[in-house]
């Protein structure tokens, strides 16, 4: 058929009128086809047994979207906004290709007729189109086209579509001078002029280095055209004139600052992460480390490489080739995918999607330019890893919000950021907040929200804000602590047990060995308790571990992941049981150890 919809699900025919009843209607000679049948062909097709009337294998599609009635224009663009909900508000559209994936193609009077249907029923239910790409398919002896449309719907209530990105990579690979250039819309200078705006330290700018986390936005509106801070928007008017945004979230690289690195990428949920490397570098400092916390952590990862301005062809092919080699050995087992032109890209926002084993890799300029459009275009077409149907059931569970930021802001009072875990919260809504050190959850009132430096009134999950809580004492909040419903009757956790797999340990790890914890938005020093089971672990092995918190009782759920380090050690996990919050609990040695 005509229409199939990539990455959701096909269009499914709902009248098969318009098949051709015979093989001269779809313009193929059947007599040329008996006789260049083999003996060996003509036994085999006996041998399945042979259907009456058995179509031709280039059979033309069941649907055209040529003129159709109103009754079918009205029941398409019903499917349409269904697809639309299911997507987010987004949707890819394959015009040419039948359910089984077969390249049929259409002329070129039909592929226009098509297009402007597709055109109509969008603007019925709200929605722009954008043609991605064309391409001419050879289909029996004539030459036919198969096109890919993204339909995405023109945004309404604040509901934009909102992707995070955590920037990795190491110190000097010129990760906040990219983010200037895709946020502000202007090339650098090769002086690192574009990154000025990102650095919220003096001693940052200073150094050219990051230390903090700072988030910028990119925004693309129904016709895929980028929305950023050029022509002087504020970035109130970004986010109203976005349908999609692409959130990105700036790590540090040096190695000083990696526990503020993972504070990033446990407490802030990103979808997906972006890994730079210099061309004139390689594989250098952090970014093996920062490859595998993203990998431990399960966080889709692509690759940017940048600075090709600085060295020669031969040398962006040698890191290139660099980059391959570590991504295809053992521990990895990813598929490398090289983007070098805009089919390359829209092919590797698809695929990247779909399969956690695909990796595309960019090699681009931020002071030449050279094929910025490509990772513009993969970023406009990337589609969220979850569907309308698992954001609800988050949203239909009780609140809670994972405080990661602390302000004070003058005649507004105390400020909180984070992350909409699940539930939906509203202004006004009165809330508890906690653990204290005591263990005890203090209640507060949500005065107001804003979410990318815009208000709103509503926040659902999955998103990231911050809450005004008005004259609330600021010395009672705390990075980790979490924002719940009251129904939700929380309680503190001193001990709990954990699945982990010790990535490195020097000697042997044991009792009494001190490291510090990242679960979600927590971090703080742990002891080992106990190993259940055990005395000692090694390298590559994995156990049942009870960990103690040192200072304060923590919030935490059963499953949340886990990753601990201290020095050179490292270790990631998930935790599987809360113990009792009494501090001379002794946890059951015999308890079951098939966590591990």
């Amino acid at each position: 058929m005509d229409v199939q919809v990539a990455n959701h699900c096909s269009i499914k025919s709902a009248a098969k009128a318009s098949v051709p009843q015979n093989a001269a209607e779809c313009g193929i000679d059947n007599t040329a086809k008996k006789k260049s049948c083999s003996r060996r062909g003509r036994r085999g097709k006996r041998r399945r047994g042979k259907k009456a009337n058995e179509p031709p294998p280039f059979l033309p599609p069941e649907l055209k979207l040529v003129n159709p009635t109103q009754y079918r224009f009205e029941h398409l663009a019903t499917q349409l906004k269904w697809r639309l909900q299911e997507g987010r508000g987004e949707a890819v559209y394959q015009i040419g290709v039948e359910d089984n994936g077969l390249l049929v193609g259409l002329t070129e009077e039909d592929m226009k007729a098509s297009l402007k249907t597709l055109r109509r029923m969008a603007e019925k239910v709200g929605a722009d189109i954008t043609l991605l790409r064309e391409r001419e398919v050879d289909c029996d002896r004539a030459r036919r086209k198969i096109a890919e449309v993204l339909v995405r719907k023109v945004p309404d209530d604040q509901q934009f579509l909102d992707l995070r990105v955590a920037v990795l990579g190491n110190v000097d690979s010129g990760k906040s001078t990219l983010l200037g250039v895709l946020t502000q819309g202007e090339l650098d200078n090769g002086r690192g002029r574009a990154r000025l705006n990102l650095f919220r330290h003096l001693h940052e700018i200073q150094t050219g280095r990051t230390s903090s986390i700072s988030f910028e936005i990119l925004g693309f509106n129904s016709k895929g055209e980028v929305v950023n801070y050029s022509d002087s928007r504020t970035a109130e008017e970004i986010c109203e004139s976005s349908s999609k945004m692409i959130t990105f979230i700036d790590l540090a690289g040096h190695y000083k600052y990696l526990k503020t690195t993972i504070f990033g990428l446990t407490s802030y949920c990103p979808d997906f992460a972006m890994l730079v490397v210099g061309a004139n570098t390689g594989i250098a400092g952090t970014t093996r480390e920062h490859l595998g916390l993203a990998m431990a952590l399960k966080v889709p990862i692509f690759i940017v490489v940048s600075k090709v301005d600085l060295c020669g062809k031969s040398t962006v092919e040698k890191t290139v080739r660099q980059l391959e080699r570590v991504l295809k050995q053992p521990g990895c087992n990813k598929v490398p995918m090289v983007v070098s032109n805009p089919d390359d890209a829209v092919t590797a926002a698809q695929q990247f999607a779909q399969s956690s084993s695909v990796t595309p890799i960019f090699t681009l300029s931020s002071v030449s330019g050279e094929n910025l459009d490509l990772l513009k275009v993969f970023f406009n077409i990337l589609p969220p890893l979850s569907n309308s149907k698992e954001q609800e059931e988050l949203m239909q569970q009780l609140m809670e919000f994972q405080v990661d930021e602390i302000y004070s802001v003058p005649d507004v009072g105390t400020v909180v950021g984070g992350t909409l875990y699940s539930g939906v919260c509203r202004e006004g809504d009165r809330l508890v907040v906690g653990p204290t050190d005591d263990g005890r959850f203090l209640r507060l009132k949500v005065c107001s929200i804003h979410r990318n430096r815009s208000g709103c009134r509503v926040l659902r999950a999955g998103q990231a804000a911050t809450l005004a809580l008005g004259n609330f004492d600021r010395s009672l909040l705390r990075k980790g602590m979490v924002m719940v419903s009251p129904k939700m009757n929380p309680t503190i956790c001193w001990q709990f047990e954990a699945a982990i797999v010790l990535l490195f340990h020097a000697k042997t790890f044991r009792r009494g060995f001190q490291v510090t914890v990242h679960v979600g938005n927590v971090r703080q020093t742990a002891t080992v308790e106990c190993l259940l089971g055990k005395e000692e672990l090694r390298t590559g092995e994995r156990a049942v571990v009870c960990f103690r918190f040192l200072k304060h009782p923590e919030y935490l759920r059963v499953g949340a992941k886990l990753l601990f380090r201290e020095g050179v050690t490292k270790g990631i996990g998930h935790v599987t049981h809360l113990l009792p919050s009494t501090q001379n609990h002794v946890p059951d040695q015999n308890r079951n150890q098939n966590h591990s």
